[in-house]
């Protein structure tokens, strides 16, 4: 006791106490959900939640995603009251530049941190990925008497995480499949920014999660934290479907004038009312001041944590005694390294074939299946499209995750913000599918991804006006520009069979997130006796053809185009036009590359460049300078069969021979040959 304070009430207000001074000292944030959550991240924290703060990535550990991420300073004080490495001059620093306590918090700046948040929606959907994750892995893993992945996802999400939709998107599937062990605590303060959720938010949330197949349970006041701990505990052992607990809390509880008011979610308390309000908690006017005993208490989990992972470590020497190999590969996939011999399983294909590069990514998908076990994916109802569905392995259902092919029904956002959640856990690989088209649908959860440096892979199909008779509507024209300026983001979009297969190469090996970007239509195999290796794809761009002379103008193209570029080379030729072919599927491989690489593919200067690919030109004219010319499509294309499509939009051997020649002749011209 102290000033007639319990412990339990002493550490909650030191919680409330750390979000108001960090963010006055800020002059910046949103002090109103950290005072309001204060009793249910303190006992969640401090009650449940299985962590070490000497070890924050420890396998065995509890995952907690903090969704509502601007309430950042909540989880930043339990890190620091708890004893992660976050000492008090980096709460001091909140949402400075170079700080451990960024705005929102950031995966990998903060030990802890298990998911960059703060896009509404987007962590309980990481969560429900999480959860998918651990079960998958636990049905392969797994043994009697050895659970590795006996541990719960927890989510703190708010009425804004409810209403954007990708939570329905993604909660519904979560339902769906019976995640157990999945807890989100509800914030349901009943405000938003604008005020009461009563202006846009007035449905019944526990009927909608009870629809969609959840436990659902009730607190009536955040502070009652016996309540709040037994529905916690009675949440946390449902083992079929995941859980939400509705707590009714007070937005910035404890402040004199603004608790339950608008006023107090995005904007400081301000430097009277944050001093009433210390008062009114019973705390000292010191700002920053963290009671010894609250030091103590809650530092209490660093012992407990350093046992619970004792016992974890026994549990997997004993494991590893009695499944050597099992172990061996447990580990292997949570570190992310590939199975040796991998490569040599990826097939190839013969010159003369004609393939989609959608269909030989799927056979590269059937050939690693029986390898790269950890590689597990599906598409948003397009499977039989997009060549997602690995033959010969089961879909994963309620109860059975022993499969490997995920149904996401018509759910991009879903599907993508649950990959990131499963990248996030670690230990899978995840893919998912959908025409190109669609990658609007996907695109925060692709940012995140990208933010987070995550290893998801996109198999995105259609991807041109070779879609055809589906009109503007599905012709993705402007998408695979919009995707190169996401910064961390690899977008590949192979020529054929043969490139399909080592961008799969790249996409297996890399450090982030890659989009691969596949053709409807049948595209011929290059004849790489005669051509360039298909290996030159992992430089981003690679000379195709006529690399042995001095050529008048080089063809770079991308994709279903290349062969096209091939085409207008040969008709060059007779007229005594030389033409170098580039093909050029990733511009942020070639970006990588050293500059003497690059100028050896694109001469500077000279010759001219013309440029073709199937979508907006907008960024092609970095690499054709001012000298050269893009033939692509700015306007929504046209309803029509794709090979007429295509010829409508001047994708024709004869307009790219035509245009290769007139750019030739004006360098020729102006003396630059």
């Amino acid at each position: 006791m102290r000033n007639g304070i319990d412990i339990d009430l002493l550490c909650i207000n030191t919680i409330r106490a750390l979000a108001i001074d960090a963010i006055e000292a800020a002059s910046s944030g949103h002090p109103g959900a950290p005072m309001g959550l204060a009793p249910v991240g303190y006992t969640l924290w401090t009650r449940f939640l299985r962590h070490n703060p000497a070890d924050p990535g420890w396998p065995g550990r509890d995952r907690f995603v903090l969704s509502a991420g601007h309430a950042s300073m909540l989880l930043y004080s339990l890190l620091h009251l708890t004893g992660y490495d976050l000492p008090i001059e980096q709460i001091m620093k909140f949402r400075q530049l170079g700080s451990m306590t960024p705005g929102h918090p950031e995966l990998g700046v903060t030990p802890g941190v298990e998911v960059t948040t703060g896009p509404l929606g987007q962590g309980i959907s990481n969560s429900v990925g999480m959860a998918l994750a651990r079960d998958l892995i636990g049905a392969r893993f797994n043994r009697p008497g050895y659970d590795l992945t006996g541990y719960c996802i927890y989510c703190i999400c708010g009425d804004g995480d409810l209403m954007e939709g990708v939570a329905s998107e993604s909660c519904s599937l979560a339902g769906h499949l019976g995640l157990g062990r999945l807890v989100c605590l509800y914030d349901d303060n009943k405000i938003t920014i604008e005020g009461s959720t009563d202006l846009a938010f007035t449905e019944d949330v526990a009927g909608r999660f009870r629809a969609y197949g959840w436990h659902v349970s009730s607190v009536s006041d955040a502070n009652d934290i016996d309540s709040v701990a037994a529905a916690i505990a009675s949440a946390r052992e449902e083992e079929s479907r995941p859980s939400l607990v509705m707590i009714r809390s007070r937005i910035a509880y404890g402040s004199p004038n603004l608790e339950g008011s608008e006023q107090a979610h995005g904007a400081p308390l301000g430097p009277e009312e944050a001093a009433l309000t210390r008062k009114n908690l019973g705390l000292t006017e010191d700002e920053f001041h963290v009671p010894p005993e609250v030091a103590d208490h809650m530092r209490a989990a660093v012992e407990r944590g350093r046992a619970l992972q004792r016992e974890y470590e026994e549990m997997l020497s004993s494991y590893e005694t009695e499944y050597p190999e099992l172990a061996a590969d447990w580990r292997r996939v949570m570190d992310g390294a590939l199975p040796e011999g991998w490569e040599a399983r990826l097939p190839s294909f013969s010159p003369g074939e004609s393939i989609a590069t959608r269909a030989a990514s799927g056979k590269v998908l059937e050939a690693l299946a029986p390898i790269v076990r950890e590689l597990v994916g599906g598409s948003a109802d397009l499977g039989p499209s997009n060549k997602t569905f690995i033959p010969g392995y089961d879909s994963i259902s309620k109860g059975e995750f022993s499969g490997r092919n995920i149904h996401y029904g018509v759910r991009e956002h879903g599907m993508a913000s649950v990959m990131n959640g499963m990248a996030l856990h670690g230990g899978i690989i995840p893919y998912g599918g959908t025409f190109l088209v669609f990658v609007d649908y996907m695109r925060p959860a692709v940012r995140l991804a990208a933010l987070m440096g995550l290893h998801v892979i996109y198999v995105l199909t259609h991807d041109s006006l070779g879609v055809g008779e589906d009109g503007p509507t599905h012709q993705p024209v402007e998408q695979v520009a919009s995707l190169r300026a996401i910064p961390g983001l690899t977008v590949i979009r192979p020529a054929d069979a043969a490139e399909t297969v080592e961008a799969w190469r790249v996409a297996l090996e890399a450090r982030g997130p890659v989009a691969l970007i596949l053709s409807r239509q049948k595209l011929p195999v290059l004849d790489r006796k005669l051509l360039a290796p298909a290996a030159g794809l992992a430089r981003g761009a690679y000379i195709l053809a006529g690399a042995e002379e001095t050529a008048d103008v080089i063809l770079i193209a991308s994709g279903s185009e290349v062969a096209l570029a091939l085409d207008a080379r040969d008709r060059l030729a007779p007229s005594g036009v030389k033409a170098r072919v580039v093909s050029m599927p990733s511009w942020e491989l070639f970006e990588k590359q050293e500059p003497a690489y690059r100028e050896s593919v694109l001469t500077p200067g000279f010759p001219p460049r013309l440029a073709v690919e199937a979508g907006v030109t907008l960024g092609w004219h970095r690499y054709v300078g001012e000298s050269g010319d893009v033939i692509g499509i700015d306007n929504f294309g046209m309803s029509a069969p794709g090979g007429q499509a295509l010829a409508e939009a001047g994708f024709t051997v004869d307009n790219v021979a035509e245009k290769a020649g007139s750019i030739a002749g004006q360098a020729r011209k102006a003396g630059k040959g």
